[in-house]
């Protein structure tokens, strides 16, 4: 039997609410969630309400609550386990009965800087064909506003929490930045955004680039890249409910 497909299906980044679903997502890709009957899904009740927006604007092919929708495995921080082959069989056995089924993140591009890319492994060793469609990346839409090095750029996830540590990661990114003349991108929970934000303004040298995306694609959204000291010049306040996008490039 034929397999069905994997459809990485993006979501909007404003978690549920503050944006338009038509003027963020792309005709096909609501066409193609509105079809799907199967779903691997960062978090069952974010994508619930994904669902209900889409079938708002385009009915559903079955009622929601007909979905079979599954949670993305996890294993719990520091135990050093490993989700087993087994359990990635289990949930694409409707894609190896036939059925497209539908990846979903709970902001942005699943299995970017999201648990899903796991599952897009698994789909792969199993023969299961992927196809991603198109819709916001928070990452590349703050790297294409940022002005920095769109050639050569790395997304190195979250800094330590820890004071020290997060000052010697910040010092060995600017140091492989300035080598490479390469963006490093990164990004934080959001009530920790003010944090970071004054952690770069204290680390970093004045002649190091950085930029700051916060509430991409929402109506108050907004992109500020400059140097480091024309940031302690200003000073701005981060919001600690909207989550931000930093990269740096040093001079």
């Amino acid at each position: 039997m034929k397999p069905g497909t994997l459809w990485l299906v993006p979501n909007t980044l404003d978690l549920g609410d503050g944006s338009e679903l038509a003027d963020v997502l792309p005709q096909g890709v609501l066409r193609r969630a509105a079809a799907l009957t199967h779903w691997v899904v960062e978090d069952t009740k974010s994508a619930r309400a994904f669902l209900k927006r889409v079938d708002a604007l385009i009915p559903l092919v079955q009622p929601l609550q007909t979905l079979r929708i599954e949670e993305v495995p996890r294993a719990r921080k520091g135990s050093g386990e490993a989700i087993t082959a087994a359990r990635w069989q289990a949930l694409l056995a409707p894609a190896q009965a036939g059925h497209d089924m539908g990846l979903l993140s709970e902001a942005g591009m699943p299995a970017v800087a999201d648990p899903g890319a796991e599952m897009v492994a698994a789909a792969h060793a199993l023969g299961v064909p992927v196809a991603a469609l198109s819709g916001p990346s928070a990452l590349m839409l703050a790297l294409a506003a940022s002005g920095l090095n769109g050639q050569s750029f790395a997304f190195v996830g979250y800094l330590p929490q820890d004071a020290g540590a997060r000052e010697a990661r910040l010092r060995e990114l600017e140091a492989l930045s300035r080598r490479l003349q390469q963006t490093q991108l990164f990004i934080e929970t959001p009530y920790r955004n003010a944090v970071l934000l004054q952690a770069l303004l204290m680390t970093l040298a004045p002649t190091t680039r950085l930029a700051v995306s916060c509430g991409l694609t929402l109506a108050g959204g907004w992109t500020c890249s400059e140097r480091i000291d024309r940031w302690r010049q200003r000073q701005p306040a981060m919001p600690d409910r909207v989550p931000a996008v930093f990269a740096l490039l040093a001079g």
